[in-house]
């Protein structure tokens, strides 16, 4: 249909969209002066047969002037026209620039708690509107709301006008819709049998923030026996907003927000937003700074995303959504002070917040300020006890201050109440490790990979431990698959070598030092070894030449002047092995190899 003009005025310049409903166009205005674009909706009724196009007339009238009257709400498109021509009803609105909100949602990517809860209240805010004239938006979805070029939340494509499309009569003349409006994931078990009500809108509302949490479109999440979705075990949110979209979700929506008011009005109760914008805001509202500062974060743009979030502190000072997320990405750019500072303003409206308080703890610890760190930790620990990631960074903190028993009683901690926590078994395991309790350690990097099949750290540590436990041909294997997830860890390489070697299979070890050099060429370990191989081969001077290495990296190595000098014995050059041996123990003066070999080089001498 392009170049195709519609009513004597819209010429249609592209296809936006095709649905089992009909087809969406861009277009332009040609009867305005500069021709502005605007958005054309074919709709073509099922039956075409003259007693149901009268009856498809009537509704669509009837529907328009419904969206006549939701365009007087600015964060909903205008509907400019409607008309019919040659049996199909036709749309026009208002164009709106800018993105559909899956565009914000990327794929397999958790979004922060802040930014769900700013989207659900600038689409609570739309809806109320909505509700409050009696329509139901039936196809909540990110592909039908949009955010234009200003940052403001419209929505956009109601269900409403869909069912012209669906209906037919009987032989009474009484209207029927043959399809259901909505879409699987978001749409709720009433909606899908033809009964749409106001929480049906709340339902796929929650539904779409539990996506923006979790990384995961709706219908891919599970229900229980009940019918109710399980999402809670992908991601951790707080309480307090995880009962609200629960109840957003029910499978009965009778148990839900009968409306987007209540909706609204809980997450106010909840403190998780301040007092509701109008809906005819200033697109300078703090929200809609809010909003756009956030999206810049998402970019990594965090100068410019502070200076939003100072704006809207300017106009709303209270508002500690913007204190919070400015505090993170004053964080992300190592101002640290900075960013106590702005947690420090949220405290002050939110004093039980535990997130809050272990986000401080973050910047404290980047300061090295432990003792600020620990009292911060037990507030958010006493806020809420379960706090896994709190019980771990405590547990960090311990281990920089030497109080590893309790350290890896936090870790204990944290794996009680969050057993799936790799963070916490790895730490746990790490600690273990140090203690030489190679078993155990073993055994929580084992859990570690359960939970994070492709964590090549965790490949790594299991390796070493197994290499400690002279279980080399396993420490191999588990070196291995940490190089299978990152060819380039230099660690994993060395590991390997390490294995190798203790399994006389020098040439291999040999191969994998020289990957080690490659990627790190002043690792002095690697060529200490590699020189230790070399000799096992035989190989004299090459390995000659990688203890000089390994000597040129580290002066100090005893042990380095100690095997060269060794070397040199085995090729009878006494004078050279005899500097070699002084180097040694003037490094180390009770150094018994070298000592021994000294004396053996000067007897050679006479």
């Amino acid at each position: 249909m392009e170049g195709q003009r519609l009513g004597g005025r819209y010429q249609i310049i592209s296809q936006l969209g095709r649905g089992g409903y009909g087809i969406t166009f861009l277009a332009e205005d040609w009867q305005l002066p500069g021709n502005p674009r605007c958005v054309v909706k074919q709709l073509k009724p099922e039956a075409t047969d003259a007693k149901n196009l009268k009856v498809a007339a009537q509704l669509f009238n009837s529907e328009a002037q419904v969206l006549y009257r939701l365009g007087n709400h600015p964060q909903i498109p205008k509907l400019l026209a409607h008309f019919e021509e040659n049996q199909e009803f036709y749309l026009v609105q208002e164009f709106i620039e800018g993105h559909n909100l899956t565009q914000e949602f990327p794929k397999g990517k958790p979004l922060n708690e802040s930014y769900v809860i700013a989207i659900l209240r600038d689409i609570l805010e739309i809806l109320a509107f909505v509700h409050q004239q009696n329509v139901i938006h039936r196809d909540l979805k990110p592909d039908n709301i949009r955010r234009n070029k200003d940052g403001k939340i419209v929505l956009i494509d109601f269900g409403l006008v869909k069912q012209l499309s669906t209906q037919q009569t009987d032989s009474q003349n009484s209207v029927t819709l043959t399809v259901n409006m909505g879409t699987r994931g978001y749409m709720p078990s009433e909606q899908a049998l033809g009964k749409s009500k106001f929480s049906s809108d709340i339902y796929a509302l929650g539904m779409i923030a539990i996506q923006a949490l979790t990384g995961i479109i709706p219908r891919k999440l599970s229900e229980d026996a009940n019918g109710e979705v399980i999402w809670r075990d992908k991601v951790q949110v707080s309480t307090k907003l995880a009962e609200i979209l629960d109840k957003m979700v029910r499978y009965d929506f009778r148990q839900r927000y009968p409306s987007a008011t209540e909706a609204l009005e809980a997450l106010k109760e909840a403190g998780l937003i301040t007092s509701s914008l109008m809906p005819n805001s200033s697109y300078n509202s703090p929200q809609s700074l809010f909003n756009k500062a956030h999206i810049l974060c998402e970019l990594k743009r965090y100068s410019e995303a502070i200076a939003y979030y100072e704006d809207a502190i300017l106009i709303q000072p209270n508002f500690y959504q913007a204190w919070y997320e400015r505090g993170k990405a004053l964080y992300q750019l190592e101002r640290y002070e900075d960013a106590i500072a702005s947690y420090d303003q949220v405290i002050q409206f939110q004093t039980d917040d535990a997130e809050v308080w272990f986000e401080r703890t973050q910047a404290l610890y980047r300061l090295q300020s432990y003792s600020e760190v620990m009292m911060g930790l037990d507030k958010a620990l006493q806020i809420r006890p379960d706090y896994a990631e709190a019980w771990v960074m405590r547990g960090v903190v311990l281990r920089n201050l030497q109080r590893d028993e309790e350290a890896i009683a936090c870790y204990n901690k944290a794996i009680e109440f969050k057993p799936d926590y790799a963070v916490a078994w790895y730490n746990r395991g790490v600690l273990l490790a140090s203690w030489q309790r190679y078993e155990e350690a073993f055994t929580a990097f084992d859990q570690v990979i359960q939970l994070q099949p492709n964590n090549a750290v965790a490949w790594y540590n299991r390796g070493a431990a197994l290499g400690n436990l002279q279980r080399y041909e396993d420490a191999i294997v588990s070196c291995n698959q940490a190089i299978a997830f990152n060819p380039n860890y230099v660690q994993a390489w060395f590991q390997r070598g390490m294995a190798l070697g203790e399994l006389q299979r020098y040439e291999e070890a040999i191969t994998a030092y020289d990957k080690v050099i490659q990627l790190q060429p002043d690792y002095g370990e690697a060529w200490f070894q590699r020189g230790f191989a070399l000799y096992n081969l035989q190989r004299y001077e090459d390995a000659i030449a990688s203890y000089d290495q390994a000597i040129e990296f580290n002066p100090l190595d005893a042990e380095a002047w100690g095997n060269r000098g060794g070397v040199l014995l085995k090729l009878q050059r006494y004078e050279e092995a005899i500097a070699s041996f002084d180097k040694a123990i003037q490094i180390q003066p009770n150094f018994p190899m070298a000592i021994y070999n000294r004396a053996q080089a000067l007897s050679q001498l006479g």
